[in-house]
């Protein structure tokens, strides 16, 4: 995969940052408005509701990736690593 520009600082990561909010936004005013309308439909604007809150924790936590320069599996593991040897735990293997 190429890298571009903005790849290696995340400095683009604020497009993440708003597309979590404006879904999260978006589940709350739709969850508030409450349904109306064809007792059919209510699962399917469940549904969508519920698509939008696991939307919007999607996008945050790529976003909060994407910050603090994981971009990869690689660099994943290289923190999870740094992490357990900073608590001091073995690691599994």
């Amino acid at each position: 995969m190429e890298k571009g520009a903005n790849n290696g600082g995340g400095g683009d990561y604020w497009w993440w940052a708003a597309a979590s909010g404006v879904q999260l936004v978006w589940g709350i005013y739709s969850f508030r408005k409450g349904y109306s309308g064809d007792s059919r439909l209510m699962p399917i604007k469940a549904f969508g509701v519920a698509s939008l809150f696991v939307g919007a924790t999607a996008s945050a936590t790529v976003g909060t990736l994407r910050a603090s320069g994981i971009h990869s599996l690689q660099d994943a593991i290289e923190a999870g690593e740094s992490i357990r040897s900073g608590l001091g735990v073995k690691g599994r293997g």
